[in-house]
């Protein structure tokens, strides 16, 4: 199979695609490179594409049908929520006409399976185990961008026959490789990291909260099994009985802050002790994804848990620095 990633040199899409290349099939990779890394998918067919930028639907469909592609993960986006709210039209124009590209493409070309990555920015300010009929109430523009994404890929995917799987991310951590290790400073772990790195105790917001240990629960993904979650719906796919289903990808258990920062610091010997500051406004206490349908329907599971993505981070880590 010849499948179009977009975003593919990204974090999660170099582990696709590497999954991809090690299962036998091919991935066609399209990118803007501003946020990405030629060096993860070395070897592999690669274009350089704004998919948001007028006239990217014609360019994509004419490389769709050179490349002769089968299917598309759609992985492509902005995703910085602080940006997002800043620039909130800009963000709605990126994201939303990078995915009516790819679906312009695809009725051009005649390809009819699509994976689209969504988020769990779609549930907003949810609470407890959330399903994927929990209330979907963005609070900022970028989970805006994703609920829409999943509205306009079901619509198009029942006007024109598509079928469309919306994967909803939980909160993806740790590294599959060493050399694919997440690189950009959003998410906790490469937050801790860097201040680790500078000396700096890391900041844990809030300790007083409705849990075991008082700090915020996630649920923490590995990349790997998230990766490998997109292949399991590829997979699916052609026997998908509707145009358009969504699936929650994270483990099912909730990881506290102080477990995620103490983890770090027991591999780290040297590291400063964690440091409390006040809640951030907007945190709830404990968030996990109920991945039961994709288990159920697909028989997906996430097979590591926070030690081993811990420990792939700090391995990772350690093969930057030698």
């Amino acid at each position: 199979m010849r499948v179009l990633v977009t975003g593919g040199s990204g974090y999660i899409g170099s582990h696709l695609c590497r999954l991809l290349v090690e299962r036998g099939d091919e991935p066609v990779i399209v990118d803007d490179f501003e946020q990405g890394d030629r060096r993860r998918i070395d070897g592999m067919p690669s274009h350089e594409l704004e998919l948001a930028a007028p006239g990217a639907a014609t360019v994509l469909a004419e490389l769709m049908q050179t490349e002769a592609v089968d299917a598309v993960i759609h992985l492509a986006a902005r995703k910085q929520v602080g940006e997002s709210v800043a620039r909130p039209l800009w963000y709605h124009r990126q994201n939303l006409g990078a995915l009516t590209a790819v679906l312009e493409a695809m009725l051009a070309t005649g390809v009819r399976e699509l994976v689209f990555s969504s988020s769990a920015a779609v549930y907003g300010d949810a609470h407890g185990i959330v399903t994927e009929d929990s209330p979907t109430v963005p609070v900022n523009p970028y989970g805006e961008t994703k609920l829409a994404g999943e509205w306009l890929a079901a619509g198009v995917a029942r006007a024109e026959g598509l079928r469309v799987t919306s994967l909803r991310y939980f909160n993806v951590a740790g590294a599959g490789w060493p050399d694919l290790a997440d690189t950009a400073v959003l998410n906790l772990v490469p937050m801790v990291l860097e201040r680790i790195d500078a000396g700096e105790g890391p900041q844990i917001f809030g300790d007083d909260y409705a849990t075991d240990d008082g700090t915020c629960v996630r649920d923490y993904v590995h990349v790997r099994d998230l990766a490998e979650a997109h292949l399991a719906v590829l997979d699916a796919l052609p026997r998908q009985p509707e145009p358009h289903r969504v699936y929650n990808v994270g483990t099912g258990q909730g990881a506290s802050v102080r477990q995620v920062v103490e983890g770090i610091r027991r591999r780290l010997p040297d590291a400063p002790p964690a440091v409390t500051r006040p809640r951030r406004l907007g945190d709830p206490a404990a968030v996990v994804a109920d991945v039961s349908r994709i288990a159920d329907e697909l028989g997906w599971r996430a097979r590591h848990d926070l030690d081993d993505i811990l420990d792939s981070v700090i391995d990772a880590r350690r093969a930057e620095i030698r």
